[in-house]
């Protein structure tokens, strides 16, 4: 069923009552596939880590619960989201062990080369420039470190159920060149075991400045 496009744009940026419900919505519909995402991420302690587009926060809780010594740290363009967010992490925030911070996944706050992982979770679709944002993500990212995307593949399914232009889909093919032109390396897509059989899991390495 085709979501209306108010709904649509609540999901890329959530804001106000309808937001906040949307994003406990999410949080349940989504918590096997990003259960998925976090076994092909592998947090371990000590390790230091970045959600882009984090929502509703349940992703990073789940971190900072299961690796108490691993840095956490997230970002996204919604403030209702971030306080959501806050409310869900707020043992880890407390701690100091989480950074969160309202913004842009295409100019990230961080210096060079500070996270060992990165990931993102239905959050492709609202990029107005993927290639900019991957290329932050490769940024951050010291060399060699793990990026994690789990998204929607563009299927008729997908374009018929999630409305242009706020939803913008893409074939395996193109986020793999995206991602080697931003500077990782060899792209590994899965298929997810949850979902109707579009969802992705898209994993790659990033690459050193010289390779």
């Amino acid at each position: 069923m085709r979501r209306p496009a108010l709904i649509a744009q609540q999901a890329g940026r959530p804001t106000g009552l309808l937001g906040r419900l949307l994003l406990k919505l999410m949080a349940h519909e989504t918590r096997s596939f990003n259960r998925e995402v976090l076994d092909v991420l592998a947090p371990a302690d000590g390790e230091r880590m970045v959600e882009v587009g984090f929502g509703h926060g349940s992703a990073l809780a789940e971190i900072a619960g299961a690796s108490p010594r691993a840095e956490l740290a997230g970002i996204d363009v919604s403030d209702d989201a971030a306080r959501v967010a806050a409310r869900r992490c707020r043992v880890a925030l407390a701690a100091g062990r989480l950074d969160l911070r309202v913004g842009d996944g295409a100019d990230l706050p961080w210096p060079d080369a500070t996270f060992d992982k990165a990931f993102a979770v239905h959050t492709v679709y609202f990029w107005s420039d993927p290639l900019r944002n991957l290329r932050e993500l490769r940024r951050v990212l010291r060399p060699g470190g793990l990026l994690v995307l789990g998204l929607r593949e563009r299927s008729p399914a997908a374009i018929a159920s999630f409305p242009p232009p706020t939803y913008h889909f893409y074939s395996d093919d193109e986020l793999a060149a995206f991602l080697r032109t931003a500077g990782f390396g060899e792209v590994d897509v899965r298929m997810a075991r949850s979902g109707a059989g579009d969802l992705r899991i898209v994993v790659s390495l990033a690459q050193s400045a010289h390779s």
